[in-house]
């Protein structure tokens, strides 16, 4: 499957060769499509990077968030109209993770070619469940959250406009997440490697290993150095394990 080269949903950043593969990633939340703007510019063109923007965010922040994780799938599903046979992988960060494995389920119950293999990153096995009430802090709360796993430049958090922007998305994206369930009896088949980092708050080590209970396909578990957005500081060796994965699709 190819997505669409242009939909309200999806972002190309850098242009890719024809037969190219996919790598269809999802944020986390807060996230846009730019972050992914460097993941596209480092693997293209062998790898078509199409990134998901989310409403309520950059040039969709006149558009209603979305604080279902199940309806955000749903969307993202509708979005990725199959247009060609070529095969396409999903990168999904901590909220994006999640979401990358239901819109798994979802192609595949609908008799519709799945992901060669998904990348879940920084985000605890749904089996795993924790229970997180970030959306319903106080916004200065939730701003502290944010600092500490520092996903937001604190720079950035100390412009009145900015924290503005940013805490209705923060609140509606911790929403879907946290209020999320999953379905036990619903399995994949494809293969997953999940990455996480050694020191990320949010995830255990078995927690993140307990995502190989989700599929029935193979399944790898990438410890890097860092905290919850140990994919920034490691960026080349998470580069380095996505171009060998999606060259030897079923290897680990």
């Amino acid at each position: 499957m190819a997505p669409p080269p242009s939909t309200t949903w999806l972002r190309r950043f850098t242009p890719a060769s024809d037969e190219a593969m996919s790598l269809i990633c999802l944020p986390h939340a807060g996230g846009s499509a730019s972050f992914y703007f460097p993941v596209s510019r480092a693997l293209a063109p062998a790898i078509d990077v199409v990134a998901v923007q989310y409403p309520g965010r950059q040039d969709r922040r006149h558009e209603p968030n979305i604080d279902s994780l199940t309806e955000l799938a749903d969307r993202i599903v509708d979005a990725l109209t199959p247009s060609d046979s070529r095969p396409f992988a999903l990168f999904g960060h901590s909220m994006g993770a999640v979401l990358a494995y239901e819109v798994a389920l979802r192609l595949s119950d609908a008799g519709l070619p799945g992901p060669s293999r998904l990348f879940l990153s920084g985000r605890r096995a749904p089996s795993r469940h924790r229970d997180d009430r970030v959306h319903l802090m106080s916004d200065r709360d939730i701003l502290a959250q944010i600092r500490r796993l520092n996903g937001t430049e604190a720079a950035a958090l100390d412009d009145p406009d900015i924290r503005d922007m940013i805490l209705p998305v923060m609140r509606s994206d911790y929403r879907a997440v946290e209020t999320y369930r999953h379905d036990s009896s619903r399995v994949l088949a494809c293969p997953v490697t999940v990455l996480t980092g050694d020191r990320d708050p949010l995830v255990t080590i078995e927690e993140a290993r307990a995502w190989e209970e989700h599929t029935s396909g193979p399944a790898e578990l990438v410890v890097l150095p860092g905290g919850h957005f140990y994919l920034i500081e490691q960026s080349e060796r998470v580069l380095d394990l996505i171009r060998r994965r999606l060259a030897a699709p079923v290897a680990l």
